[in-house]
């Protein structure tokens, strides 16, 4: 039997969708003469998710397509120097294209990205064709109506790359087709508007091939939700031309709608950004196509409770140092909070994370709970280094963690040397005065007259800063008397932190509860990472990761995922909402925890690319139908859908208050 085969006990693992059938490392792609190209600003340029996407995608591409699976992205040398493997291709139509354009100007850089399935790439390099800018342009305007002025770079750069790219699949299908006997069936899949030239161009020049268009989040819908507006509720009422025009990107939503209305299938990573795009581009998606993760890189297996406790400690000892003088809580009974992500203070619900813990702080205080929170918030943002009280908190705690093991080294020779003799040490005897010196010494370097920071760095006007104004406002200030104490942390966290010295992965291991009460996150990887790793998190129903959770899980609060209300109640209802939710999780015992982060990480399979690739697949195969009518796709249950069920040990109702009598055997 097949190590891959599904039967009847296998099934009982909440298996998901899988692509166990057709990953065959391209077999069944090169009998069929199928072809996959995907194109993206961020294939090999770290620029922001979807270089996530796509990079952490790859592993299954390949095995399901192999060597017919080509990413093409622009050529950037600081990324490619280091993140790709620079070779010729093999004889074949790959080659053929590259040799021609090659000898037509094009300057072209083949190879294979180092990252898992080491798929071909072909990366242009857009200055080799600038002198053709203005043709290029004209021939856009003249074919589409779309124009675009001559000082936005960005998108002149997209159009060269974009020409490049349907100039490439162009050559292709035609050296493809050369001397087969099954004519290829190519399929493109582009990513966001900054590609979406090349998909353009490829139907005006009328290619014969089929082609995928996914945004993951609207251009528009970015710009609208950066300032003070009720977003989701007006969708229906926006001048979308006129909003457009107001904030100088008309001609860029020009591109993404264009883009958008010529693919033969446009998709979006989730449900919620596929209702922006139906008022805002004004096209329904026609499949959803979910992010993931390569969870095999994150995955523990058992080791991920014993990393949450080993990551922790390292947590305790920066706490230590930063509150020495006001270290009056239980390090035992001590819980850590963050939110991370980029510096959009509404966007990622920065704002919410912050009144909610005000109100959390309250009602630490009414019930009279032991417990302290740690709430960290990690920004990236301008600073003018370390703060002094923060390095001097850090450097007086290795002080006295020093000078305790000195001492504890001199007690032990001690108590040896006692015992070894024939007598008990007697408790005067093992810590001399000179010890004691030495501790007072610390403590009294301890004492500090303020109270500890609110955030590691000096921040650059930080009176403006949004999150310290908020802190200030809402008076977490870190006094004795608060159950909630803060700490923003203003750049990301790296094993080189001289505060922290953790990586981000190590930081959220340590970590009890991510929260992200977002109000625009077309997909959110900061709560998935959090879920591959066991750690419960806080999310929202305006959030795409938010959304599959609450599809695909009969109880999500169950398995520690936390969906806030932030689409249809009012934002003080929100507020109380989180503050329950945190309040809640703050009342779990350490068992109740444990099991908690033993269900979350139970998730991990449902956010695996081995499951959401499938969504993808389907995405293609619908294309190429719509190009290739005769090729025969999967039916729906090629994607069909999961859903978690409640876990066993969490009661499906109230448990009545009277005796039940003995159910009836079967």
């Amino acid at each position: 039997m097949s190590g891959n085969s599904v039967t009847p006990i296998t099934r009982r693992f909440y298996s998901t969708n899988d692509l166990m059938g057709v990953l065959d490392s391209g077999d069944s792609a090169e009998a069929e003469n199928i072809w996959t190209f995907e194109c993206a600003w961020e294939v090999v340029n770290k620029v922001g998710g979807i270089y996530t996407v796509i990079r952490s995608k790859t592993g299954i591409s390949v095995e399901e397509t192999g060597n017919r699976y080509v990413l093409m992205g622009p050529y950037k040398k600081q990324f490619a120097q280091t993140e790709i493997e620079e070779f010729e291709f093999s004889q074949g139509p790959l080659y053929d294209v590259v040799t021609k354009l090659r000898d037509n100007g094009f300057k072209i850089h083949t190879g294979s990205w180092l990252v898992d399935g080491n798929p071909l790439v072909l990366l242009f390099d857009i200055s080799s064709v600038s002198y053709n800018l203005n043709k290029y342009k004209q021939e856009l305007f003249d074919k589409s109506g779309i124009g675009l002025p001559d000082n936005d770079t960005e998108s002149n750069d997209c159009v060269l790359f974009g020409f490049m790219v349907a100039q490439f699949i162009a050559d292709f299908n035609h050296f493809a087709n050369k001397d087969v006997e099954i004519s290829p069936k190519i399929v493109c899949h582009f990513h966001e508007w900054l590609s979406g030239i090349g998909l353009i161009m490829i139907r005006l020049w009328n290619i014969n091939v089929s082609t995928v268009f996914t945004t993951h989040a609207t251009l528009l819908g970015r710009y609208l939700c950066a300032g003070s507006i009720d977003f989701y509720n007006s969708l229906d009422k926006f001048d979308i031309d006129a909003e457009a025009g107001k904030r100088q990107i008309y001609h860029r939503y020009c591109i993404e709608r264009a883009a958008t209305h010529q693919a033969h299938i446009f998709t979006t990573v989730s449900d919620i950004t596929g209702i922006e795009a139906e008022h805002l581009l004004k096209r329904k998606p026609d499949i959803i196509t979910p992010n993931g993760l390569n969870v095999k890189k994150f995955s523990a297996l058992h080791e991920f409770q014993n990393l949450h406790a080993v990551n922790k400690e390292k947590i305790h000892d920066f706490v230590r140092g930063h509150f020495h003088g006001y270290h009056d809580f239980d390090l035992d009974k001590t819980l850590y909070f963050f939110i991370a992500g980029r510096y959009e203070f509404s966007n990622k619900g920065a704002d919410l994370f912050i009144e909610g813990l005000a109100r959390l702080n309250h009602m630490i205080k009414e019930s009279g709970s032991d417990k302290t929170v740690v709430a960290f918030l990690i920004f990236p943002t301008r600073t003018n280094s370390y703060n002094v009280e923060s390095l001097r908190g850090q450097a007086i705690a290795k002080s006295l963690r020093d000078t305790v093991h000195v001492v504890q080294q001199d007690i032990g020779k001690r108590m040896y040397d006692a015992c070894l003799s024939g007598k008990l040490p007697d408790s005067e005897e093992l810590l001399s005065k000179d010890d004691l010196v030495k501790l007072k010494r610390c403590v009294f370097a301890s004492h500090r007259s303020s109270l500890p920071p609110i955030t590691t760095h000096n921040v650059v006007d930080d009176h403006a800063d949004p999150v310290l104004y908020n802190l200030r406002r809402c008076q977490l200030f870190n006094n004795r008397s608060d159950r909630v104490k803060v700490i923003f942390h203003p750049e990301f966290l790296s094993s080189s932190n001289p505060l922290f010295g953790l990586d981000y992965e190590d930081f959220v291991r340590g970590c009890h509860l991510g929260v992200f009460p977002s109000y625009y996150e077309p997909w959110g990887y900061t709560p998935a990472e959090c879920t591959v790793m066991g750690i419960p998190s806080v999310t929202t129903n305006l959030s795409g990761f938010g959304c599959f959770m609450d599809d695909h899980v009969a109880d999500p609060t169950s398995y520690g995922i936390y969906i806030v209300d932030r689409r249809f109640i009012g934002l003080d209802d929100s507020i109380s909402q989180l503050a329950s939710y945190m309040h809640d999780f703050v009342s779990l015992n350490r068992r109740q925890r444990i099991i908690q982060r033993n269900r979350t990480e139970r998730l991990s399979d449902l956010l695996d690319w081995r499951s959401l690739a499938t969504y993808y697949r389907r995405a293609r195969m619908l294309a190429l139908h719509k190009v290739f009518p005769e090729l025969i796709i999967e039916d729906e249950n090629g994607v069909r859908h999961i859903k978690y069920p409640r876990p066993i040990s969490e009661p499906p109702s109230p448990a009545s208050s009277r005796a039940t009598t003995p159910a009836p055997s079967n």
